[in-house]
């Protein structure tokens, strides 16, 4: 028999502000965060200077997650292009869920409109990690202009994001043509 752990108040509202602000903005209110974690506001005010530090601590929290769930294992044996593509079929089949707003680190970055916010600050870092990923592995295939080639892919991934969060594209045999044209076009293998 398993026994299951309860989560602290921390825990609650962080699993709140991951799961709410995703799927409602994150314009959403203290009040509605507390009441689905079930922890009075004076408790989160404990826990986290503002609403805007607890937004933050949750997208850094949750950041692992993403990066295990969009990018290939280190050293998984794939070649450079391969472990590329990986992360574009990785996007097309999660934007098959119903649930799918799109990149979560991108619409913290376009609802709050700048960078001062700390929760637009992870974002940006979160980001500026898979941009990272990309050129390292552009550079590793012998790409032409690995810089290049790793914003070309954020502004794929993030397009595509946006458009599959917003259901105007469900990215079926689109996203991988699209990524494989850029990736022959910069001579990488």
């Amino acid at each position: 028999m398993t026994t299951k752990v309860k989560q602290s108040p921390r825990e609650r509202l962080l699993e709140a502000a991951a799961t709410l602000p995703y799927r409602d903005g994150v314009g959403i209110g203290v009040e509605a965060l507390c009441k689905a974690a079930g922890v009075s506001k004076r408790s989160m005010y404990q826990l986290f200077e503002s609403k805007d530090e607890l937004l933050a601590a949750s997208l850094k929290e949750r950041s692992a997650a993403f990066v295990a769930r969009a990018l290939p294992p280190a050293d998984d044996g794939r070649s450079p292009r391969e472990r590329i593509l990986y992360v574009f079929e990785r996007v097309e089949s999660l934007a098959g869920a119903p649930e799918f707003r799109g990149c979560w680190y991108l619409a913290v970055q376009i609802e709050l409109k700048g960078q001062s916010h700390p929760a637009s600050r992870v974002a940006h870092q979160i980001k500026a990690q898979l941009t990272a990923f990309f050129h390292a592995e552009a550079e590793r295939g012998g790409a032409s202009a690995p810089g290049l080639l790793a914003r070309q892919l954020i502004l794929v991934f993030d397009g595509a994001s946006a458009s599959a969060g917003i259901g105007a594209d469900h990215l079926t045999g689109l996203i991988s043509p699209t990524v494989t044209t850029l990736l022959d076009a910069a001579d990488m293998h």
